[in-house]
């Protein structure tokens, strides 16, 4: 009778009924980020009778949190943020199974973490924790709610629903490339009005019941944006970008997640395939392949092969020439020309468009 009572309100509803609540207490949702974003959505998921949420943030309270972050208290400040609201998610939903990840997720957990919940809520406020996670949820073809604020403004849009031929839309066909340091402010920076996020929040929330339960049309394909100030939204489509990267198991384990938009940034020089001939002709050019292992096809000009997985180990080891480095798409070139140049004062060359670029330019 008292499970019965809780949910009376959406149990009434039109189309929802047993079925869909039912559906709630068999989910098992995972929400990363507990701040302005990520604090409502749990507070209204719970609320809803979702069975299991994962809760994964490494940071602890803190006075500024709390004008956006309305779940902490005051005498919470000083505490660690997914163990205060384990325990106060307890006193609002006994039956709803919190699992607390009081640690950041990385390239080394997420895919053992995220592979435990049918979808992703990102709560984050970097672009680094975005990308990771959009890429792990699509080798693990699990949907990634997305949410961002900054000022008076918020986007919302859902990734990665499977469509024909297992297809799917994600982050990086709306953002392929990371902004460099400096071009996109955080809320650090910019401000937030406290309440903005909590709107996005409890949408992101409210995706994540539609996607459940079956009920509605979710935001798949669309980019939702608010303006608070203006009291207005307007929509975006999203459609497969050609010039994304195709995210695959060997991209995830040789991509370096911690330096996209990592302040350590160092801008790198990326030429052209025309330019690149010229350079590998040259005696003092080091020609360098950054491909995993078990990418195919061999190449033969290349001086060495150290997959971007090793490179962090070997870079001590290179020789003093300038390097070109190649890959297959030209996304980690750029990443491993950043970590040797960070490690060496060398002239480092990514080759823009890499092997794709390079055998099309010799087909013609």
């Amino acid at each position: 009778m008292e499970q019965t009572d809780r949910y009376i309100r959406q149990l009434i509803l039109p189309g929802f009924g047993v079925l869909a609540q039912n559906k709630l207490f068999d989910a098992k949702i995972l929400i990363v980020g507990i701040g302005g974003l990520g604090c409502p959505a749990l507070q209204y998921l719970v609320a809803a009778g979702v069975g299991t949420i994962g809760i994964v943030d490494p940071d602890i309270v803190s006075v500024s949190n709390l004008h956006r972050q309305i779940l902490f208290a005051t005498n919470d400040v000083g505490q660690q943020k997914v163990i205060v609201a384990a325990k106060k998610m307890k006193q609002l939903n006994e039956s709803v199974l919190i699992e607390p990840y009081p640690f950041a997720i990385n390239k080394n957990n997420a895919i053992e973490i995220i592979s435990k919940y049918n979808l992703v809520i990102d709560g984050t406020d970097n672009f680094a924790a975005k990308y990771l996670l959009n890429d792990a949820c699509v080798l693990l073809k699990r949907p990634l709610i997305y949410g961002a604020v900054s000022s008076y403004e918020g986007q919302l849009a859902v990734f990665n629903v499977l469509e024909e031929a297992s297809k799917s839309i994600n982050y990086r066909d709306l953002f392929p490339d990371a902004p460099k340091p400096g071009e996109i402010q955080n809320c650090e920076q910019t401000g937030v009005l406290g309440i903005l996020p909590g709107i996005i929040g409890t949408m992101q929330a409210a995706e994540a019941i539609k996607l459940i339960t079956g009920l509605g049309k979710s935001l798949y394909g669309r980019l939702l944006n608010y303006n608070l100030l203006q009291a207005k939204t307007y929509e975006i489509a999203i459609t497969k970008n050609a010039k994304a990267v195709a995210i695959d198991q060997s991209f995830f384990d040789a991509t370096e997640y911690d330096f996209i938009c990592d302040d350590a940034y160092v801008d790198i020089e990326e030429i052209n395939v025309s330019a690149f001939n010229v350079m590998k002709a040259k005696p003092n050019t080091f020609v360098l392949d950054v491909r995993e292992r078990n990418e195919y096809p061999d190449i033969d000009f290349a001086d060495a092969r150290i997959p971007m997985s090793e490179l962090k180990g070997a870079i001590s080891g290179l020789p003093e020439k300038d390097i070109c480095i190649i890959c297959h798409q030209g996304i980690r070139s750029v990443y491993a020309a950043q970590l040797i140049k960070m490690q060496r004062n060398l002239n480092v060359y990514s080759v823009k468009g890499g092997l794709t670029a390079w055998f099309k330019e010799m087909q013609l």
